[in-house]
């Protein structure tokens, strides 16, 4: 199992804190004073890395520019730590690929639960491969290709983990609770509306170019995957 987690983080203090706080929990940890070093230190050390926790403000290169260079080829969990508490901000770093974000100053004890969360995802995909399939959507766990109508379809991590929920459960409806709980973790301690907002962008990219919607609003209900009606 991967056990090191990349800081990066031009707050010496705050890294160092963070830095000791995660190696008594058991994690190898290193630490990136800049965007350059973070880079550097992602490419030396990618095949070993849990999760990267990236500062949104650093010198020589920026953590969104950081994020996107590692999206180009890594789906590595990251979560983003920013002071700018601006929706904003948030919305542009999960636009971007960030699996989840926390604002500065924060507590170690939320630090870690999101950490938990993104530790037991990565026990679950260890799971033997499967293909998931419903109509002409195809997802298979060992590739992380995700299909429609035999075109890829790019997800951020935690849009692929929200569709092989569904695909899980087909014709099952789940409130947002629910959705959070098992997607998102029961240490989740974001806002219940980040389901609408993953829900959103999953039906742009599984059904937004198709007549048939498979992602279906379950009215008092929640969400739900469903197979298109003959």
């Amino acid at each position: 199992m991967k056990n090191t987690i990349l800081i990066v983080e031009d707050e010496r203090s705050l890294s160092s804190y963070v830095s000791k706080e995660l190696e008594f929990e058991d994690f190898d940890v290193l630490i990136a004073n800049d965007g350059v070093e973070a880079m550097d230190l992602y490419e030396k050390n990618q095949n070993k890395l849990l999760l990267i926790l990236l500062d949104w403000m650093l010198p020589k290169l920026d953590g969104m520019e950081v994020l996107r260079r590692i999206r180009k080829h890594d789906q590595v969990p990251v979560i983003v730590m920013t002071a700018r508490d601006y929706v904003g901000d948030k919305v542009a770093g999960l636009d971007n690929g960030a699996d989840d974000y926390i604002t500065k100053p924060f507590e170690i004890e939320e630090l870690l639960a999101r950490i938990r969360v993104i530790q037991r995802r990565a026990v679950n995909m260890s799971e033997p491969d499967e293909t998931y399939q419903v109509d002409d959507l195809v997802l298979n766990t060992k590739s992380h290709q995700v299909t429609r109508n035999d075109k890829v379809i790019q997800l951020t991590r935690r849009e692929y983990d929200l569709l092989l929920f569904f695909l899980q459960h087909i014709g099952q409806a789940f409130t947002r609770d629910e959705l959070l709980d098992n997607v998102w973790g029961q240490d989740f301690l974001g806002q219940q509306n980040v389901v609408d907002v993953y829900v959103g962008y999953l039906r742009n990219k599984i059904d937004g170019k198709h007549d048939n919607a498979l992602i279906q609003t379950i009215r008092g209900v929640g969400y739900s995957l469903e197979e298109v009606a003959e």
